[in-house]
């Protein structure tokens, strides 16, 4: 599917979430982080639990008011998004979230939860067409119309995400948060519905935001990544040059706990270890190679293009 890089979907401009504010428990859970997500692409957001990726993605569709900056969603600041066209808006921005067994209610039948969107949104003209949507969204996620009457509880978490996706279909939505969706299911079950997203993708020409903390995973479903800690964005690049060619020491040290089906490479794997210390003077987000982003001062920007010239230069030589 083509991705349109002309016009951004998402806009985030100096994002900040903070809690606690002004007490001494203050938490910088998004600490001014920006990037954009274009209309047709994937933008993996990645990172250990904590650092601030699932408040973006809360941020992003209005679960949470934001302390500082500002996110643009098709050229409109979302803040100033008022009344009808807050619904509108969330009829364009859905979410998946992380919790196959929280996030749906356990009283309301599959049919109804799934249909739910579709009532607010009044996408039905009577009581058929609504219960022909659901049934078409059911087997578009791999499921059976016959499972709308049965409750929640009846189902797997490969089968409940399934649930939750098609909920997130019912509106025709634009743009996804995917938060976490496959952390907890089993592995079996996460090829099957990263599949399942990229499907649906193509199909409905969608927009993700996909969250997770497994950088292997968000490398095969994703365009590009971006990398947070404590709250920043240290790295954001295309998914390839970030896997193969990473440049700050936590996408190392990320990357370095990565399993490989490889017995040899596993005896001699070597764990980075990183602990920043909390001083980003100087810090800023700097192009390294095109479209490749770190956070760095300007010596270690330095340092990280004479790194990735090296390394070109010797794969040129390696191809001869």
């Amino acid at each position: 599917m083509a991705i349109n890089y002309d016009n951004p979907l998402v806009q985030i401009k100096h994002l900040k979430k903070y809690f606690n504010v002004g007490s001494k428990n203050e938490v910088k859970a998004v600490d001014d982080i920006s990037f954009t997500i274009h209309e047709g692409e994937t933008f993996g957001l990645v990172g250990e639990s904590g650092c601030g990726k699932s408040t973006t993605g809360r941020a992003i569709i209005k679960l949470y008011h934001p302390t500082a900056g500002e996110i643009i969603f098709e050229n409109e600041n979302i803040e100033s998004v008022k009344h009808k066209n807050l619904l509108d808006f969330h009829k364009d921005a859905q979410m998946i979230f992380q919790d196959p067994y929280a996030s749906l209610n356990p009283r309301m039948k599959v049919r109804d939860i799934i249909a739910e969107g579709i009532d607010i949104h009044h996408l039905a003209k009577n009581d058929k067409e609504r219960n022909n949507r659901v049934d078409e969204l059911l087997k578009t996620v791999g499921l059976n119309p016959d499972h709308a009457t049965r409750y929640p509880h009846e189902f797997s978490g490969g089968q409940r995400q399934r649930i939750g996706i098609a909920r997130a279909l019912a509106v025709e939505p634009k743009f996804i948060v995917c938060d976490e969706p496959i952390s907890a299911l089993d592995v079996s079950i996460q090829a099957q519905v990263v599949n399942l997203l990229k499907d649906l993708q193509n199909k409905h020409h969608l927009t993700y935001l996909f969250i997770a903390h497994d950088l292997s995973m968000v490398k095969y479903i994703s365009d590009r990544i971006g990398v947070m800690y404590y709250g920043k964005l240290v790295e954001v690049g295309d998914a390839d040059e970030v896997y193969n060619h990473p440049l700050h020491p936590y996408t190392k040290s990320l990357l370095s706990a990565v399993p490989l089906p490889d017995p040899d490479y596993e005896r001699t794997r070597k764990r980075i270890s990183y602990h920043g210390d909390g001083n980003y003077e100087g810090c800023e987000m700097r192009e390294i190679t095109p479209n490749h982003f770190v956070y760095c001062t300007e010596k270690d920007a330095q340092i990280n293009k004479e790194t990735r010239e090296r390394e070109e230069s010797e794969e040129k030589v390696s191809m001869l």
